[in-house]
């Protein structure tokens, strides 16, 4: 069952610290570039990955072509695919033994929820961590920092 409550969703933003943000675009109208912003604004550590952009900068970031390219525990892995490519996503983030998955506004894909959980991960489905963070009263201001 994918953390729905807030209070779950609410502990799992607070705790994790690195997240893995697959399907990263240069494009600053595509959702994911906006999150990627936010995020990093947030405070938390942010890696994009994207095998078309590989070693360019997003944010300020460089920008790796897989998730196994990543050093270093993952907390998270935001997924911006759509439903049926997330589930080759959440098998790849069970490989490197990140904490949780984060399947992204509009992701639906159960089997693959079913399979992180049954590893050991997290799992949110269908939600959005940039309405999430200020919905539960997580936002920090510049002052926070």
């Amino acid at each position: 069952m994918p953390l729905e409550s807030d209070e779950e969703i609410a502990a799992l933003l607070t705790k994790v610290q690195r997240i893995a943000l697959v399907g990263a675009s240069a494009k600053p109208e595509r959702a994911s570039n906006r999150i990627m912003k936010f995020l990093l604004e947030q405070g938390y550590e942010v890696i994009p990955v994207n095998p078309g952009l590989a070693g360019q900068l997003l944010h300020g970031v460089p920008v790796v072509e897989s998730l196994d390219a990543i050093e270093g525990p993952i907390d998270m892995v935001d997924v911006f695919r759509n439903s049926k490519n997330a589930g080759p996503v959440v098998d790849d983030a069970i490989a490197i033994g990140a904490g949780s998955v984060w399947l992204q506004l509009g992701v639906i894909n159960r089997p693959a929820v079913e399979r992180a959980e049954a590893a050991g991960l997290q799992a949110v489905m269908d939600k959005c961590p940039k309405i999430e963070i200020p919905r539960l009263g997580l936002l920090k201001t510049a002052h926070d920092s």
